[in-house]
């Protein structure tokens, strides 16, 4: 492997990492309705889990509403069922042909925990980048090539590394920004 193929593999690696971490952030609800915090439900539909994005439409009617719409109308009880074991905290109301959930206001108590488990995200965001740069470092250290070569390019790598670091605390301040904001 060549010093182009480990900044390259890197820069996917972070990438990944990075995505990553945006949709774990989109799945942190603020005040406001987010089709992606139900990402995490899945419903037990004909003996199998489903993930519920498969079993209906989520639509944002209002600002802190979500409608759920399932495409077979006998999924209606199992996917609120599934909403309530989710623990997101939502309060299901079925009308027999469509599922409302309207999302409470955030209380300022709440807003802080949730401000402390962003932070703990893009913690483990970072962790994610570190260990992919002890990765590529070791991969530099296998090449055949001048010891002022490898500096270099470990010098890139910590470039890389500060670059994708930067990325997350920009996320971070704006997803604070987004929960902290009434």
């Amino acid at each position: 492997m060549d010093c182009d193929m480990i900044i390259l593999d890197l820069t996917n690696g972070m990438d990944k990492s990075l995505d990553s971490l945006k949709r774990r952030f989109a799945q942190v609800r603020a005040g406001r309705a987010n089709p992606a915090s139900l990402d995490v439900v899945n419903v037990s539909y004909y003996g199998s889990l489903t993930p519920l994005k498969q079993l209906a439409t989520i639509s944002v009617p209002e600002a802190r509403q979500l409608l759920i719409k399932p495409f077979d109308k006998g999924a209606l009880s199992d996917i609120e069922k599934a909403i309530v074991a989710a623990n997101l905290g939502y309060n299901p109301s079925n009308d027999g042909e469509t599922i409302r959930i309207v999302i409470p206001e955030l209380t300022e108590e709440r807003r802080k925990e949730l401000v402390k488990q962003v932070k703990a995200l893009a913690e483990e965001g970072k962790v994610s980048i570190r260990n992919i740069r002890h990765d590529g470092l070791e991969e530099v250290k296998k090449l055949e090539i001048s010891d002022d070569e490898k500096k270099g390019i470990e010098k890139d790598i910590q470039d890389l590394v500060n670059d994708y670091n930067k990325k997350i605390e920009s996320l971070l301040k704006e997803k604070e920004q987004e929960l902290l904001t009434v």
